[in-house]
C-alpha cells in the first residue's frame, strides 16, 4: 500500500490531493512541526536523513520531491488524464507549469516568510530598527516587485482558460494551486488579480480537493504578526459528500 509522510503546512498537501484526485488506496503518517522553530520535528528525520516532507513509500521504493512524486503517481496509477500527452502543445505547458512552481512562485514566497520572521525576531533594542529597515527594503525594493510581475503574468495566464494547462483539469492546477494557495494564505494574492482568485475558487470546490484539506490539516504556514487569510466555507457538492473517506482510512 502507499504510504505517504505528511508534515502539516508542507508541499505534501499535493500529495494529498493527487492521491484523491486519482482515488487511490493509501495511509498517512502524520508529522507536526516544532511549535517554536517551525520546522519538522526528529520523527520524520527517522523516515528520511533529510528530514523533511513529503517522503512516498510504494512497491519497496522511498521518493521524495512533490514534483517526482506527482509524475511517479501519474505514471503508475493515473487513469483520468491528469497530465496531457507528451509531445502535445498542452504537455509543453504543463512542464512548464510543473516547473514554474518550485522554480519561480515558490522562492518568493519562501522569502516574504523567513524576512518576516527576521523583522519580528528578537533582538536588541538598538538594532531591532536597523533589522526592520533593512527588511522592508528588501521586501519592497527586490522581492515584492519580483513576486508582483510573475503573478500578473500567471493572472493573465489563466485568464485564457481558467487552467494551467488547456482547457481542463490536470496535476500542473495541483503543483501551481498549492503555491498560490501559500500565496494567498498570507495576503498575497492582491484582489485585482481576478482570474487567479477564480482559479482558487474553483479549486477549492473539487471534491478531491476538499477531502484532501480534510486530512491535511493546517494548510498554509501565516506570515509573523499577520492574520491568515482564510478560505471561504465552501458547501460540499452531493458527490464530495458521498467520496468523502475518514482521515487515515484506506479506500
Amino acid at each position: 500500500m502507499i504510504t505517504l509522510h505528511h508534515l502539516e503546512a508542507s508541499r505534501s498537501f499535493r500529495i494529498i490531493w493527487l492521491l484523491e484526485e486519482l482515488e487511490l488506496s493509501y495511509q498517512i503518517e502524520r508529522h507536526e512541526r516544532h511549535p517554536e522553530t517551525m520546522r519538522a520535528q526528529s520523527a520524520l528525520k527517522a523516515i528520511h536523513p533529510l528530514g523533511k516532507a513529503p517522503v512516498l513509500f510504494d512497491n519497496g521504493f522511498t521518493l521524495i520531491e512533490s514534483g517526482a512524486i506527482i509524475e511517479y503517481l501519474l505514471n503508475r496509477y493515473d487513469t483520468r488524464g491528469l497530465r496531457p500527452p507528451i509531445c502535445s502543445e498542452d504537455y509543453l505547458r504543463y512542464s512548464q507549469w510543473m516547473h514554474f512552481a518550485e522554480g519561480s512562485l515558490m522562492p518568493p514566497a519562501l522569502l516574504t516568510l523567513v524576512l518576516n520572521k527576521m523583522a519580528n525576531a528578537r533582538v536588541p533594542f538598538f538594532a531591532r530598527s536597523i533589522v526592520k529597515k533593512t527588511v522592508n527594503s528588501t521586501l519592497d525594493s527586490f522581492v515584492m516587485p519580483d513576486l508582483n510581475v510573475k503573478l500578473d503574468f500567471l493572472d493573465t495566464e489563466l485568464g485564457n482558460t481558467g487552467w494551467f494547462c488547456g482547457s481542463h483539469f490536470s496535476a500542473a492546477d495541483i503543483q501551481m494551486g498549492f503555491a498560490l494557495q501559500v500565496l494567498h494564505g498570507r495576503g498575497l494574492i492582491g484582489d485585482n488579480l481576478l482570474n487567479i482568485k477564480a482559479f482558487l475558487e474553483a479549486i477549492r470546490l473539487r471534491p478531491a480537493y476538499q477531502r484532501a484539506k480534510e486530512k491535511a490539516g493546517l494548510l498554509t504556514l501565516s506570515l509573523p504578526g499577520k492574520t491568515e487569510a482564510q478560505e471561504p466555507k465552501v458547501e460540499p457538492s452531493v458527490d464530495a459528500a458521498n467520496a468523502s473517506a475518514p482521515t487515515d482510512a484506506t479506500r
